[in-house]
């Protein structure tokens, strides 16, 4: 067999048998059904293996979880690789009734600096079926005006916008101050917040170096997004990643009464993007006793009524 096959054959047997320990784990109390608000697609690079539709789709079927959304990463911070909204909408195209695709422009396209421009690129992508915008991850702050520019446009169009926000992309600072000028900016948004620097800021202790992290101990009163969460209504969370399972792991005292009292506001997630990956979500959620509506809710119904698929 010729090495470059056979390091494909390998690979491949690993990504199964990754696949199969992950569903031997899906047991105990938090096992939905789901909808995951945050997975993504990829191809064989380096020493990361790919994960197909169908992969995804067995997945899914091992951890009940009915729909998952399938996000681009097109900003060159974002990832490895480019994940091109295009890919996205081709590779879900034979299963939107399960996978339901986002896309995604970065803010400093040269030639999308106008709202017409804006609006014809994603008045394409939505109709070939996108449902959102995102995941939203470029090297700039988040109150950057191209930023607001393109989040009045998804507003315009009802794409909800799921963005990265950490020391690199999305930038912000302790208390989330430009996310505030950006909700302020664009009252008929949707934003979904997610990755370190956001969920650091469920603390009302965090720093500037935590807004890169996933700091432990307990989460002290006054944080960034319970406050925002109190004056706009609408933002929402996104509990993907393990920054936003490490928010609810670190204080799981605060976390359930967190849930319940944001319960319209979160959204249950993972952020799986390979074979291999663990998704501590599971585990967590099952330690966090919570009334049956608050896990609807959160698990399933709050992202299926912001997509429209309600």
């Amino acid at each position: 067999m010729p090495t470059i096959n056979r390091r494909f054959f390998l690979k491949s047997a690993a990504a199964a048998s990754a696949l199969a320990t992950l569903g031997a784990r899906a047991e105990g109390p938090s096992q939905g059904p789901f909808f995951d608000v945050h997975t993504h697609l990829g191809q064989m690079w380096g020493r990361r293996l790919q994960l197909t539709a169908d992969n995804l789709l067995r997945w899914m079927d091992q951890h009940h979880i009915e729909q998952a959304v399938v996000l681009p990463l097109i900003s060159p911070e974002s990832w490895d690789y480019p994940i091109s909204t295009g890919y996205v909408l081709k590779e879900t195209a034979p299963h939107r009734d399960r996978l339901i695709p986002f896309c995604s422009i970065d803010p400093r396209t040269t030639l999308l600096q106008d709202r017409e421009g804006i609006l014809e690129v994603l008045g394409k992508y939505v109709a070939a079926g996108a449902k959102g915008f995102g995941e939203h991850k470029p090297g700039v702050a988040i109150d950057d005006p191209r930023n607001i520019n393109l989040f009045k446009c998804c507003a315009e169009l009802n794409l909800p916008v799921l963005f990265h926000l950490d020391n690199v992309r999305n930038t912000d600072a302790p208390g989330l101050p430009g996310l505030a000028q950006v909700l302020e900016a664009v009252p008929d948004g949707i934003f979904i917040g997610h990755a370190q620097g956001w969920w650091a800021s469920i603390s009302g202790d965090v720093t500037q170096e935590q807004l890169q992290g996933y700091p432990s101990g307990g989460v002290a009163a006054g944080g960034a997004i319970d406050a925002l969460m109190e004056r706009f209504p609408n933002l929402y969370g996104d509990l993907s990643a393990g920054s936003g399972n490490n928010a609810l792991a670190r204080d799981l005292d605060f976390a359930r009464e967190f849930m319940i009292r944001r319960a319209d506001r979160l959204l249950f997630g993972t952020d799986y993007l390979r074979p291999e990956q663990d998704v501590p979500q599971f585990d967590t959620l099952g330690k966090i006793d919570l009334p049956q509506e608050v896990r609807e809710k959160i698990f399933t119904g709050n992202a299926r009524r912001l997509l429209g698929l309600a």
